[in-house]
């Protein structure tokens, strides 16, 4: 394996020598459920009683009435886009620096230059050419965009979180919403990471209303899935344009042979039902709270120039006093060494941190025994710094 790991990021993201994990923490509903389904076949290429009820759950929570599956929510926000394209006729869209949208050719833009280019090698040289990256927080620049009238679909994520975290300034979002009514184009919110923050996702707390709404990963409580959710008007087209390898005609760019399996819907069923539940979300709120505050009153006691973040569930440490505009703001103001470091000192005492660019946050089996730990071993990091 190239690098000693079965995926590029499980090097790349951490800075050192990766560590081998032999066992993690799956709600007992969830390995229930996974068991079940394995016992009684774990796909057939046709749709299980459980696909009905977690379209429902998903519908009732995040607002749209249709649901399609995949395997990620890179996959989720390709078919997204597909859509979006299909049911407009355009090609182009912009996208929001700092958002991570998945290892897509149309959401790997190199958002630091004016002119989008390629974010990674492989890919063709003109892959972004129908892509226009605005900074997060410049609704004048979407409104720009939009404007041109060759626009599908703006791709957003409510709070950036790939780049520590960009929060919205009031009223940014429902601007780029609002511009797409009105130029004919479609919002996608991605809320692949911040659904974790808020039941229902973000645009749903703050009274949005997207057009398609993207979600994945813990959704299953660890089984691969991703999802895309959208109206009756969006339906209607993929409802015309079925991919048929026996017809003529061109059917809608969707689907994969394993996407909306019966092992993803049946993890899915328990971690809607029985994990991601309305008073799990607002415990793990507190529990950030909590993390925040303790991050907050340890750096108000060194003096560092730092910040504690927080959203919701998400919280973290911020190296730097100024709160990031862009997604270019929230690049040059982070340090990975230094975020790299606190990591690893976590790591050699037992506590295991997410990826550099994210920091510490509130997963929904933790409790305030966790947080005293967090915050124990993050008053002794700084004492062993060089």
């Amino acid at each position: 394996m190239p690098s000693g790991v079965p995926m590029a990021w499980m090097r790349g993201f951490v800075h050192h020598m990766p560590v081998c994990v032999e066992s993690g923490y799956c709600a007992p509903a969830v390995v229930e459920a996974v068991a079940r389904r394995m016992r009684d076949g774990a796909r057939f290429l046709l749709p299980v009683e459980d696909a009905v009820r977690v379209s429902e759950e998903l519908g009732r929570r995040f607002g749209p009435s249709h649901w399609q599956y995949t395997l990620s929510s890179s996959s989720a926000n390709a078919e997204a886009i597909r859509l979006a394209r299909m049911a407009t006729g355009r090609e182009g869209g912009p996208m929001f620096d700092g958002s991570h949208h998945g290892h897509i050719g149309e959401t790997l833009v190199d958002y630091a230059h004016e002119t989008p280019r390629s974010h990674a090698l492989g890919l063709p040289r003109d892959h972004a050419r129908d892509t226009t990256a605005t900074p997060f927080n410049d609704p004048e620049a979407a409104e720009a965009v939009l404007a041109r009238g060759d626009t599908a679909c703006a791709m957003v994520e409510p709070a950036p979180t790939d780049v520590g975290l960009v929060l919205p300034r009031d009223g940014f979002l429902e601007g780029p919403r609002e511009a797409c009514d009105r130029h004919g184009a479609l919002m996608i919110a991605d809320e692949a990471h911040t659904h974790m923050f808020a039941y229902g996702g973000l645009m749903r707390l703050w009274g949005l209303g997207p057009h398609i709404v993207t979600v994945g990963k813990n959704v299953a409580g660890g089984v691969p899935i991703g999802a895309y959710g959208f109206g009756e008007d969006l339906a209607r087209p993929m409802d015309d344009n079925l991919f048929d390898h026996a017809g003529d005609e061109p059917g809608f760019a969707s689907s994969g042979t394993l996407y909306g399996g019966a092992l993803s819907m049946a993890a899915a069923r328990a971690t809607l039902e029985h994990v991601l539940t309305e008073e799990a979300y607002r415990r793990a709120s507190r529990l950030g709270g909590r993390l925040a505050r303790g991050v907050q009153d340890l750096i108000d006691a060194r003096g560092p120039p730092w910040r504690a973040l927080r959203l919701e569930s998400r919280s973290g440490w911020r190296h730097g006093v100024e709160e990031p505009a862009s997604g270019a703001d929230a690049v040059r103001a982070m340090d990975v060494e230094l975020s790299g470091s606190r990591r690893i000192f976590m790591a050699n005492r037992g506590v295991w941190e997410a990826v550099v660019s994210a920091g510490p946050s509130v997963s929904f089996p933790m409790t305030d025994a966790d947080i005293d730990l967090y915050l124990e071993l993050s008053e002794a990091w700084p004492d062993a710094l060089p």
